[in-house]
C-alpha cells in the first residue's frame, strides 16, 4: 500500500526470489509506471503494479472484485506492508521545511484510514509492518497504541534484524512495547571518545550505532493478526 517509489517492493520480491505474487499499489500514475520500471529493470515478473487509492483497497463485496486487482475481498494477503504517506521528518536535513503545521497533522488520520482498511485485507495469521520516514511521534508511536487498542486483533511483534534503536515514549505504550519497535534517528547515535577515523577494534555495538548514525529517519512497527 502506497508503494511507489518501488524500492521496498522490489526489495520483498527478490527476497521471495521471484515467486508467489506482490500486489504494488499507489494513487498517482507516474509514480505507479516508476514502480513497472524499477520491476522490469531488475527482472521480476512476480510483481503486479496498480494506480489505485488505497484508502478505496477493500471491497464490501464479489460484485465489487475483478480479476486480479483492487479493490480487494477482506482477508485476501498474507503480508501487507503499509508504507504511508507521512511528514517527511526523518528525510535529510533541509535549510527550511516547507510544510504547514496543519498540513503536518493532517497525515495522522489519512494513515489511520489506510491502516483500517490494512488489517480488514489481512488474513488471520498474517503480518502487518507500518512504516513511515519521520520521527514524530503522533505518526509512529500514537499510531502503534492507537493500532492495538482498536483493533484486539493485534499482536505487536518482534523485529528481526533489530538493528535501529527503541520507540519513543509518550505514547502509552509499555517497555516491553517500545523494545518492539525499531526508531532510527540520527541524532541518538552519540559515540564519545570514538576514533571515527579507523574502524579498527570497534565493538558490534558500536558499528551498530554508527550505521544509525548514518542514516534517515524512519519508524518500523510489526504486528500479527491473531483472528
Amino acid at each position: 500500500m502506497c508503494a511507489a517509489p518501488g524500492g521496498k517492493t522490489t526489495h520483498l520480491a527478490t527476497l521471495m526470489h521471484d515467486e508467489g505474487e506482490v500486489i504494488a499499489m499507489d494513487k498517482i500514475a507516474d509514480k505507479v509506471k516508476k514502480i513497472s520500471q524499477n520491476a522490469a529493470l531488475l527482472k521480476l515478473n512476480c510483481i503486479k503494479t496498480f494506480c489505485y487509492d488505497s484508502t478505496k483497497a477493500l471491497a464490501t463485496d464479489q460484485t465489487e472484485c475483478w480479476q486480479g486487482g483492487p479493490p480487494f475481498l477482506p482477508e485476501t494477503f498474507d503480508r501487507i506492508l503499509l508504507d504511508a504517506p507521512c511528514s517527511g521528518m526523518g528525510q535529510r536535513p533541509n535549510m527550511a521545511y516547507s510544510c504547514s503545521l496543519k498540513e503536518v497533522t493532517s497525515y495522522q488520520p489519512l494513515q489511520r484510514k489506510l491502516f483500517r482498511v490494512a488489517v480488514q485485507l489481512l488474513k488471520p495469521g498474517g503480518i502487518l509492518v507500518y512504516s513511515t520516514c519521520t520521527i514524530t511521534l503522533s505518526e509512529n508511536e500514537e499510531q502503534v497504541a492507537w493500532a492495538l487498542q482498536t483493533f484486539p486483533c493485534l499482536q505487536l511483534q518482534s523485529q528481526e534484524p533489530h538493528v535501529g534503536g527503541e520507540g519513543m515514549m509518550g505514547a502509552g505504550l509499555s517497555p516491553e512495547q517500545l523494545k518492539q519497535l525499531q526508531r532510527f534517528d540520527p541524532s541518538d547515535a552519540i559515540l564519545p571518545g570514538m576514533d571515527l577515523n579507523s574502524l579498527q577494534g570497534f565493538k558490534y555495538e558500536d558499528m551498530i550505532k554508527l550505521a544509525n548514525k548514518d542514516c534517515i529517519g524512519f519508524f518500523i512497527a510489526k504486528f500479527m493478526k491473531v483472528q
